[in-house]
């Protein structure tokens, strides 16, 4: 009896063993089917589906497009220039005779200072070949300067609403026509970079800085100079003429 006890009793811890065996196993795969966690397998597929974030999309600039750019800075620092230097001419004249009149032509010298080394720093950074014309632009706009100060606080003040009548007239014209380059591109699905964005901007910021000047020169008599249509009539048209020139040369 104690003999087919012992023989049974094996089979029974084997039998026991496996059954243990049997259940753990049970027990993991059935934790494994229904646990939540996403395996590594499907992480990683997550990760290598996802798409990189699309750049954006930039036409680029025709010949025309960048010749229109180059004539402008071209242009813009010549007209620049020359606005620097009639106020430097106008201003010892108009000043010994006008003292109250110091702050105002300071105040409109240091904007155009300003936008002079704004298109400077444009022309250098593009590398846009300025006009040839620079000696005779400088000969004639001090000579402008110096002779409407000589004839008066009218005359003078009627030099810078001439002037300033075709500025702003030529910066409205290159924002302009930015601005429908823009719209086009949009309309085709392209984005406007960030620096033609910035030059726009500087544009209309100058622009406003001209009219400002324009108004200062109508509250300080401008109108009253004689004559006045033909003073502002030829010095509006000697600034169309040196503006067509400078685009080109």
């Amino acid at each position: 009896m104690s003999l087919q006890r012992l023989r049974i009793q094996p089979r029974i811890a084997r039998h026991d063993l496996s059954l243990s065996l049997i259940c753990s196993f049970d027990q993991r795969n059935r934790r494994r089917f229904l646990s939540t966690t996403p395996t590594s397998n499907a992480t990683i597929s997550a990760t290598s589906t996802s798409s990189p974030a699309e750049k954006p999309r930039r036409k680029p600039l025709t010949k025309e497009q960048r010749d229109f750019l180059s004539s402008a800075l071209r242009v813009n620092q010549a007209g620049e220039l020359a606005a620097t230097l009639i106020y430097t001419a106008q201003t010892p004249p108009l000043v010994n005779a006008h003292p109250h009149l110091r702050p105002l032509m300071a105040h409109m010298y240091a904007q155009e200072e300003g936008h002079f080394n704004t298109f400077n720093s444009l022309i250098a950074k593009h590398r846009v070949r300025p006009t040839a014309l620079y000696p005779l632009w400088s000969v004639l706009a001090t000579g402008l300067g110096w002779s409407t100060a000589v004839m008066g606080r009218e005359a003078a003040m009627a030099c810078t609403e001439a002037v300033e009548t075709e500025i702003g007239g030529h910066y409205n014209n290159q924002i302009r026509t930015l601005l429908e380059m823009f719209d086009q591109w949009e309309a085709e699905g392209y984005e406007v970079g960030e620096e033609l964005q910035s030059l726009v901007n500087t544009l209309r910021r100058i622009r406003d800085e001209e009219l400002e000047h324009l108004d200062h020169a109508v509250d300080n008599d401008a109108r009253k100079a004689e004559p006045h249509w033909l003073l502002t009539g030829v010095i509006r048209l000697g600034c169309r003429g040196a503006i067509w020139v400078s685009e080109r040369v």
